[in-house]
């Protein structure tokens, strides 16, 4: 099983705040219509109706006669996989939970990419300038074939395969520059610095592994601070983390500042896989089934450091956010600065369908370890720091004050940090309990 939570604007939609466990079957990429042109359109919608009988958190189906639902998709005639699709939505929305829902085949490819922290393209981040209303790219991907090829952030693309650009919105653009990993692709680019006009480049669309850690240090006048910021937990992202982790502490920073904010969640294993990192002992979650049963997730031995840590969350900080810096917080492991976080304490199963469709279901009900369920009340920091209008829309236009001491939550997770890190300087010092007070904690 595999659990998950956002990507591109869609996937936002389809993923927030879900944290998700993505089920055993392989993930399958058949044509859209392959199901519908060999079987009956009611096979897939029995398939879907089965996992949710059998998986559900809620045994009582929201108070919905279930096997009536069931006799009522099959007893319909379908002429179109669309038509049957919408049935099963509409079926679904019954149950009263967002997060139970179907995806057809190409937001099932997209939750893929997304769990996976991959996609097959070219590499390349996208925005429609404001001013010029022009396809602008934002940044290439590192080891990328837009990279490679010496794409650079600015340029303008007028035109994919030879479709101009004009008007196009980004979601189009990239429903358009994705594809087949060894597939080609022709972008008509405009450079403010080429003096020599536009210009066609040709690229090979290739697998690409995004990267969802980034790290600095940063020098906060005495105290070495490594910056950590997750933007998603995909199965790439424990990997990037220990890199991460293991890099900063090479240049010998004093404490860390993890930055969660922004991370609507992603694989429940990710989550865990990056809790160890952080935390020697303790549990890391609690799940309850539909049945009562409970599995507690704890720490293993395996933390890659025990220095002070702040750990930043926001009202979008959801699911996957929520477990980590759950158990962060209630093993006394970190300081939490920012405001609450979304409240979000569901698991999800996501099942690939024969016809290429997907279908996530709510499985279990999560609580953090000291047993709070976070459900629509999400986790108050310790300290609490929000940021007025003028101050979110000055990060927002530059992402580069975002981690600096021009963040005010950031700001006051330095200052938080300071005295942990000079008790961590004393000699002879000691490490704090877990068992110990929050007064007393180490962060």
């Amino acid at each position: 099983m595999k659990h998950f939570s956002r990507f591109p604007v869609l996937l936002q939609a389809v993923c927030y705040g879900g944290a998700i466990s993505v089920a055993a079957t392989s993930f399958l990429n058949l044509p859209a219509q392959a199901s519908f042109q060999t079987n009956n359109p009611k096979a897939v919608l029995d398939e879907a109706w089965q996992i949710v009988n059998r998986e559900y958190v809620d045994g009582s189906f929201n108070q919905v006669n279930w096997q009536a639902v069931r006799q009522d998709l099959l007893s319909r005639s379908y002429t179109s996989p669309q038509q049957a699709y919408l049935a099963l939505r509409q079926a679904l929305e019954q149950l009263n939970d967002p997060y139970t829902r179907f995806l057809d085949p190409d937001q099932y490819q997209s939750l893929t990419n997304q769990t996976t922290g991959e996609l097959s393209g070219v590499g390349i981040r996208l925005r429609v300038d404001t001013q010029t209303k022009v396809l602008t790219v934002v940044e290439p991907i590192a080891n990328s074939p837009a990279s490679a090829a010496g794409i650079q952030q600015g340029d303008q693309i007028l035109a994919i395969d030879g479709r101009s650009t004009e008007g196009m919105s980004v979601e189009t653009a990239s429903d358009l520059i994705k594809g087949e990993a060894g597939t080609k692709i022709t972008l008509r680019l405009d450079r403010a610095s080429d003096v020599g006009g536009a210009f066609d480049l040709s690229l090979t669309r290739a697998r690409i592994e995004l990267l969802n850690v980034h790290h600095q240090v940063r020098q906060e006048g005495r105290e070495r601070v490594g910056y950590i910021r997750l933007t998603e937990f995909s199965s790439h992202a424990p990997a990037q983390m220990k890199t991460a982790i293991q890099s900063l502490l090479a240049q010998k920073v004093d404490g860390f500042v993890l930055d969660l904010r922004g991370n609507p969640g992603g694989l429940l294993q990710a989550s865990i896989d990056i809790s160890r990192m952080w935390l020697d002992n303790g549990s890391i979650v609690r799940t309850v089934d539909r049945d009562g049963n409970s599995e507690d997730i704890k720490a293993n031995h395996s933390a890659l450091t025990q220095l002070p840590l702040a750990v930043l969350v926001d009202g979008n900080s959801a699911s996957s956010s929520e477990i980590l810096t759950g158990a962060l917080m209630d093993n006394h492991r970190a300081v939490i600065v920012g405001t609450r976080t979304f409240g979000k304490a569901l698991v999800q199963s996501v099942h690939a369908l024969s016809d290429g469709s997907g279908l996530a279901v709510t499985v279990a009900h999560y609580y953090t370890p000291g047993g709070t369920d976070i459900s629509h009340r999400g986790i108050t920091p310790d300290v609490e720091v929000s940021m007025n209008d003028q101050q979110r829309q000055t990060l927002s236009s530059n992402a580069a004050l975002v981690g600096t001491t021009s963040d005010p939550q950031y700001a006051q997770a330095i200052n938080a940090l300071r005295l942990p890190i000079a008790q961590n300087h004393l000699p002879l010092a000691q490490p704090v309990s877990l068992g110990q007070e929050r007064s007393e904690r180490s962060f």
